[in-house]
């Protein structure tokens, strides 16, 4: 008997991470830690594609800062760097105000109704940052969160003919020396229909799988997008053309960030924006607050409208009319032959 995959009763934030989450870059404890002037590695990183190509080469943007760091440690300046540092610099991330405990409000305004408690409504919540997977998970946020998309670096690569070796030993002294997975801000959508045909909690199923809409774990419009400007825009432009919401932040302390999302709205690209602070109360808070609920009124709605359209009604006695009952006792009653004179 078909039935559907997912009951589609869970909504999902999808959260950029640097200037959304973070009023900075999240590589700047490793910087810290290493001594490396953090200024210049980024003119360094924004100058690296237009040098390389006076040589003849096509660099790739998006993967620039990955392959700089890994030039720094190659060099000596962040010598024995590894993803166990990288996890342990992520713990001195420090968020915008009101997180990480946003994250656990957010899933409370799910059960603020009885109805969103009687549909078993949750919230998720996802990153999906051009950012690095490790740092991330070091993180005070990273115990909130059900799935990081985010670079990730490769320790101790397998050399050539690793395939006939029995056991490969690895290095305690291992730094990070290869590129594993890059996420930019184009492959962030593949993130996003990821988390919408639910391959993150169920590997059976691949990304590029065909799926019917009723198939998948968490429609598009059940996911709420928030980041910090334009770099998302492909992103943001997935989740508006597929019913969900876009909502951009800024930092209050720069007023460019404010008319960047400005712009943002104007052109059509976002629902809405506000200031980076979560606290409660805040513009940001009560913004992302009300749309969750409205996509909780929406999921009971559509779930009971459904219940109605595919359970028939039983059958039941009926009371007659007294006209009715009289109309069916003449039916009844033996019928007069009649002479004619």
């Amino acid at each position: 008997m078909a039935t559907t995959l997912f009951t589609q009763n869970t909504i999902a934030l999808i959260w950029d991470f640097d200037k959304t989450l973070i009023p900075d870059y999240m590589q700047s404890p490793v910087f810290r830690r290493y001594g490396i002037d953090e200024a210049v590695f980024w003119e360094e990183t924004n100058k690296l594609a237009s040098h390389y190509r006076q040589r003849g080469y096509h660099l790739s943007p998006e993967i620039a800062y990955l392959n700089h760091l890994l030039t720094y440690v190659r060099s000596g300046a962040m010598e024995g760097l590894n993803n166990r540092i990288l996890r342990e610099c992520g713990a001195e991330i420090r968020f915008y105000p009101g997180l990480p405990d946003f994250f656990a409000r957010a899933k409370a305004f799910a059960r603020e109704k009885p109805e969103y408690e009687k549909h078993e409504i949750s919230v998720e919540h996802y990153i999906v940052s051009t950012g690095i997977a490790p740092m991330i998970r070091g993180s005070a946020i990273a115990p909130h969160v059900e799935g990081i998309w985010a670079c990730e670096f490769v320790e101790n690569p397998l050399p050539p003919g690793f395939l006939q070796q029995e056991e490969f030993p690895i290095e305690a002294s291992a730094e990070i020396a290869q590129i594993g997975m890059v996420i930019d801000n184009t492959t962030k959508t593949r993130a996003i229909f990821e988390i919408n045909k639910g391959t993150n909690k169920n590997p059976a199923i691949d990304v590029n799988s065909r799926m019917a809409a009723e198939d998948r774990r968490i429609p598009v419009q059940n996911m709420i997008y928030i980041a910090d400007g334009p770099s998302d825009v492909p992103s943001f432009s997935v989740v508006k053309q597929g019913g969900g919401r876009a909502f951009a932040v800024y930092n209050p302390d720069k007023p460019a960030e404010f008319e960047q999302n400005d712009r943002l709205l104007q052109s059509g690209r976002i629902h809405g924006y506000g200031p980076a602070d979560y606290r409660p109360g805040s513009i940001t808070a009560q913004w992302l607050r009300m749309h969750l609920h409205q996509i909780c009124d929406r999921i009971v709605a559509d779930r009971e409208a459904a219940v109605t359209l595919k359970a028939s009604k039983p059958p039941r006695h009926l009371n007659a009319t007294p006209e009715e009952e009289a109309a069916r006792r003449l039916s009844q009653a033996p019928k007069q032959a009649t002479f004619l004179e």
